[in-house]
């Protein structure tokens, strides 16, 4: 009898259950959210939502409450009473980002909406970032994204490069909270720069293709587009710390105040990074702060200030050399971490190619809620460099032998400069690289109704870069001969040799978009018209004949050096976009875009010679795309055609 008891009230306890279902919806980036929590509050009874958002959960009959939860969001809790039997639907649960000013932001960044925006589209959350970084570098962990390739190239630290559908840096837009850091001189970017940038990520939104963005950037191949952290809304800190079984160690700490009753929230993170590299002489020493402090001002009002910085040294390996035949041969006959750019010198290792550099960036973003349909955001910024690269000038150390181990000989150049009367027959350079770049964003956006939306804006820049080379290292010798290129035949340490001049690059432009959507349907039009205005300085390539005229120092190199400057030069460059996308249903939907893109070319292309030579023969390059897409999303199955 006891037996039948217990089995009656198991089994009516088994089937005294409902379920509830709902969609985990990101209010910030409006699409649906992959891997959120859903939670009978108090209980380890939970499951994950799906690649569209849904989740289904079966609970006890009666009252409880639903906790659905997301890193980096706000939870929201749902209060159910679900009879034995029954399915309660949810419908969209909007989770709201826990961070301040994040919607603000995303507004300057031209964050793809999912299903609404036409433009193929992947985004990379922070939790992904972190579990796929461990040793790799920040643009490594972009490679699962389709179209994208990433590389560490030579191995060193920040040395990777990435390319998007095929395209190298200089026709990738990278943008982070809506700047372009692209150089303005040859538009790569150098992620030995932003060697923090992955302690600080809250996502990174790769569009492939001409992109959403409204500026005119480089955007041929597509634009990453790279979201921070936002002073966090909650108080609290972390600390991390991890090692590679080669020792390279990364450290990060980071804390927060939380929003605070003064309406200030502040956010610190700081890192390092130091060890040894996989590769050979790949050392690094490098260190990555990061600050943000957001004030609201009443109601309509909102200031975010942004710092951040990665001041680095570390060791490289030629990339150029090593095509995939020389890796594959290194691989079989000696080992892939082979390095041919170090040797020994009196006893000490010595590695000829070394990167530094320091790129601190500042900006301040300033939020005006104008009234329910209009909205102003503007920010002014700046970043100023210091740095470069070694290498050898003159006469090269005898060189590394993968084949029997042997290493480049620097002892034997060291003893020819020090018995040299003439000088340093070979030394060690710096190739500097220092720059000062100004930068206003200025967005408005007008909601004319619920269906059409404008946006227009002004974009304007100022980049001033000195380039240089200087002796680093005599090698034992008592000075170098640098009579040919600079005029100087006594050239010491820090002096300036080989080459010295500063490239200006202004840019001003205005863009606009008009977008019109519903809820199946929306298409915009962009287009953007810019100035480009090129100048340049030269400071080793021109003298004073006997007349006072300024002419090329080739001919009269025992000359003093005067200054000369490049005639000015403005290009006009302009875009156009349109686009479409259409949501055949909750799980299907189909996009098409295209645009014209005129592209003032690089400064290295309108002064020829490394001189003031101005190319008479200069056009801007045009760019002409189209696509045609389709997604299709039903619970734990998605696919993108594009």
């Amino acid at each position: 009898m006891y037996a039948t008891l217990a089995l009656m009230l198991v089994t009516t306890l088994a089937f005294s259950q409902g379920i509830v279902k709902g969609i985990a919806w990101d209010g910030d980036m409006k699409e649906a959210m992959v891997g959120a929590n859903a939670v009978v509050k108090g209980t380890t009874n939970g499951v994950t939502s799906n690649y569209d958002g849904s989740f289904q959960l079966s609970v006890p009959a009666g009252s409880s409450t639903i906790e659905i939860s997301f890193i980096g969001y706000t939870t929201v809790d749902k209060q159910i009473t679900v009879k034995d039997g029954e399915t309660v639907d949810l419908g969209r649960i909007v989770l709201k980002s826990d961070a301040v000013g994040l919607q603000e932001i995303q507004l300057v960044a031209d964050v793809a909406v999912a299903r609404k925006t036409p433009v193929a589209v992947s985004t990379v959350s922070a939790l992904q970032i972190q579990e796929n970084l461990g040793s790799q570098e920040f643009p490594e962990v972009m490679k699962t994204t389709p179209g994208v390739y990433s590389t560490k190239k030579g191995g060193g630290l920040g040395d990777s490069r990435i390319n998007i559908r095929g395209f190298s840096q200089e026709n990738i837009a990278v943008m982070i909270n809506g700047i372009p850091v692209n150089d303005m001189e040859n538009g790569r970017v150098y992620w030995s720069n932003w060697a923090g940038l992955s302690d600080a990520t809250r996502s990174v939104q790769i569009q492939r293709g001409l992109g959403a963005s409204k500026l005119a950037i480089n955007s041929v191949g597509g634009t990453m587009n790279i979201l921070t952290q936002p002073s966090e809304s909650k108080p609290g800190g972390f600390i991390e710390a991890s090692s590679t079984e080669y020792g390279m160690f990364r450290g990060k700490v980071g804390v927060s105040t939380g929003l605070l009753k003064s309406g200030t929230a502040v956010t610190a993170i700081f890192g390092t990074t130091q060890g040894t590299g996989y590769i050979e002489q790949t050392w690094a020493e490098a260190y990555s702060y990061f600050l943000t402090v957001s004030q609201k001002l009443g109601e309509k009002h909102s200031l975010l200030f942004t710092l951040s910085g990665a001041p680095q040294r570390h060791g490289t390996r030629p990339y150029g050399k090593y095509n995939m035949f020389t890796y594959k041969q290194y691989e079989n006959d000696v080992d892939r971490q082979y390095n041919a750019n170090w040797g020994y010198l009196n006893g000490e290792k010595i590695n000829e190619s070394e990167n530094f550099y320091h790129k601190p960036q500042l900006g301040l973003n300033w939020f005006w809620d104008i009234n329910d349909d209009t909205k102003l955001s503007t920010v002014a910024y700046a970043s100023f460099g210091s740095g470069g690269g070694s290498g050898t000038l003159g006469k090269r150390p005898s060189n590394s032998n993968p084949a029997t181990g042997e290493r480049q000989g620097w002892d034997d150049l060291y003893a020819t400069n020090v018995a040299s009367t003439t000088g340093s027959h070979g030394i060690l350079r710096n190739s500097m690289n220092n720059h000062q770049w100004f930068g206003l964003l200025s967005t408005l956006t007008h909601s004319f109704n619920d269906n059409v939306n404008l946006t227009a804006g002004l974009d304007g820049r100022h980049y001033k870069g000195e380039h240089y080379r200087e002796v680093r290292d005599l090698l034992g010798g008592q000075y170098y001969d640098d009579t040919k290129s600079s005029g100087n035949a006594n050239a010491k340490v820090g002096d300036k040799i080989a080459y010295h001049y500063d490239a200006y690059v202004s840019y001003i432009g205005a863009f606009a978009q008009v977008e019109y959507s519903t809820d199946d349907f929306s298409t915009f039009a962009t287009g953007t018209v810019s100035n480009t205005t090129y100048n340049r300085t030269d400071y080793m390539n021109y003298v004073l004949d006997d007349a006072g005229n300024i002419v090329d120092r080739h001919g009269n190199e025992t000359k003093e050096r005067v200054a000369a400057d490049a005639d000015a030069v403005n290009n006009l460059g302009y875009t156009f976009k349109i686009g479409a996308n259409y949501n055949i249903n909750e799980n299907f939907n189909v996009f098409a875009n295209t645009g014209y893109y005129s592209r003032a070319p690089f400064i290295q292309a309108v002064y020829l010679n490394y001189k003031n030579d101005l190319n008479t023969d200069m056009k801007n390059e045009t760019v002409i795309g189209a696509e045609l897409g389709a997604g299709y999303h039903y619970e734990k199955f998605a696919v993108k055609a594009n």
